[in-house]
């Protein structure tokens, strides 16, 4: 998994849904901290962090690893 990446999607569907670090990290029973560090990249997060996070900010988990997306696009190109 790309943490940069998948930290910097959590943080912006966070500020979407219009919570700062603090109520996040609440919610998810985490420290502010470590919040911080799967926001900034330096962290990566388990399986089970993610589906919470995902169901906490109602969304699927694959907006949050965009998983299957590559395989989409390159299905895209293929057919054109």
């Amino acid at each position: 998994m790309d943490t940069k990446r998948i930290g910097r999607r959590i943080k912006a569907f966070r500020k979407l849904k219009g919570y700062t670090q603090i109520k996040f990290a609440k919610k998810l029973s985490l420290s502010l901290s470590r919040l911080g560090a799967i926001e900034r990249g330096t962290l990566e997060a388990s399986d089970e962090l993610l589906s919470d996070i995902a169901d906490f900010l109602g969304i699927d988990k694959k907006e949050i690893t965009l998983e299957g997306k590559e395989t989409e696009q390159n299905e895209d190109i293929s057919t054109e």
